[in-house]
């Protein structure tokens, strides 16, 4: 742990991040003066300012849940899978290979989904309600069958990498696609119109919460649930499709088990001798033995780490490298030439040019550098800073990428 504040609020908030800007800890203030935070507020090596509470924050609640304390991406998290292709039987032009057919079976980018509605066994699940949830109207309904199975925009990935172990590793980082950012902004609203309506003074309306044993509250949790579900399957579905690709082009690839994690959710556990909703931002699990997987950029390693199960994190750790720039000010401030260089040696498809409307028309004919390597923090610093919360395991360096 790098600092504890005892004057920001009611609870303490203790960082593994240093430094911490200036707008994520006014967010990490707020959280230590909201009514329904318990104990102490816990900040990951990687957190960065998010919408109403810091990307990389973790907080428990006894009897309530914050919303924006999961995020719009329920469910977004990691998944790695070893092969038993040794590293020097991979060219690049294998690499490129498996990621052109990668992404001609896994539509990639804002807005890009299947033509044709998926088949899933747990869509039963939400059409057999008695009442349909309030996010779900059709449009929402009919997305959320065509994107399963797809990668989404931003930061999120398919990459090919190669471990310290010798071996041929994949990874995903995706989540719930459209489907949680509907139902946390559905949820996000219901709870800021009961704070009204019950005169709960908040330090920020976008902390607004719900009593846990509320029907919204129950309701939040069960579809909640029902998004780190689909978000576990959309990265399954993805992961079958790097398998197939990867065995069109070495007929002898042999896979492992997954292994997958949440990074976006709500989970009811027991800290310090109490049953509360610890909500993890942007942070991951970490309790003893736990395997973990934490990313770094698309020009830096990745990690499978062993958590240590600190108690002072809520057992928990960072879920990636996390931004120090935003991503305008990246597309701003970085050029074409030093973000290749970072990206030497790295299979990827270049950077297409913005097209700057609107507000942001100085960025017309720059490069969209917003997922550059500079962007984000350094992982070795970041992997550094939590040696007690999680013991690495393997490094994995990345021989080709295809980003959102």
């Amino acid at each position: 742990m790098k600092w504890v504040r005892h004057d920001w609020g009611h609870v303490p908030v203790m960082s593994w991040c240093e430094p911490l800007d200036p707008k994520a800890a006014e967010q990490a203030a707020n959280l230590a003066r909201h009514p329904a935070v318990w104990r102490h507020v816990a900040l990951m090596p990687d957190a960065h300012v998010g919408f109403g509470m810091p990307i990389g924050g973790v907080v428990a609640c006894p009897t309530d849940i914050i919303p924006n304390a999961v995020g719009v991406d329920i469910g977004c998290g990691m998944r790695a899978v070893r092969t038993n292709i040794p590293v020097e039987r991979i060219t690049p032009e294998l690499i490129r290979e498996i990621l052109k057919d990668l992404k001609r079976w896994v539509p990639v980018g804002e807005g890009h989904a299947h033509r044709d509605r998926q088949a899933w066994e747990r869509f039963e699940f939400i059409e057999g309600l008695d009442e349909r949830p309030g996010w779900c109207d059709r449009e929402t309904w009919d997305l959320a069958q065509r994107n399963l199975g797809t990668l989404g925009g931003g930061n999120h990935f398919l990459e090919l990498q190669a471990g310290d172990d010798g071996r041929v590793w994949y990874m995903i980082h995706s989540g719930s696609r459209n489907l949680g950012l509907k139902i946390a902004n559905y949820y996000h609203r219901r709870a800021q119109e009961y704070c009204k309506r019950n005169r709960i003074e908040l330090p920020d309306h976008d902390l607004a919460c719900l009593p846990v044993e509320s029907e919204d509250g129950q309701r939040y949790i069960r579809d909640m649930n029902f998004a780190l579900e689909y978000a576990r399957e959309n990265r399954r579905r993805m992961s079958q499709r790097f398998r197939d690709a990867i065995a069109r082009h070495v007929p002898e690839a042999e896979f492992e088990p997954d292994i997958d994690v949440h990074h976006n959710y709500a989970a009811l556990e027991e800290h310090f001798g109490r049953k509360v909703w610890v909500h993890r931002k942007g942070a991951t699990a970490a309790r003893r033995g736990e395997t973990g997987i934490i990313p770094g950029s698309m020009g830096t390693p990745s990690y499978i780490v062993q958590g240590l199960g600190n108690p002072d994190s809520f057992m928990s750790c960072s879920h990636g490298a996390g931004r120090v720039m935003g991503r305008l000010e990246a597309c701003r401030t970085l050029s074409r030439e030093e973000a290749d260089a970072a990206m030497q040696g790295i299979v990827f498809d270049g950077w297409k040019r913005l097209s700057g409307v609107g507000k942001h028309r100085d960025l017309a004919g720059r490069y969209d550098l917003e997922e550059a390597p500079q962007a984000y923090k350094p992982i070795e610093q970041v992997i550094e800073a939590q040696t007690d919360l999680v013991e690495p395991v393997l490094r994995l360096r990345p021989l080709g990428v295809v980003k959102g």
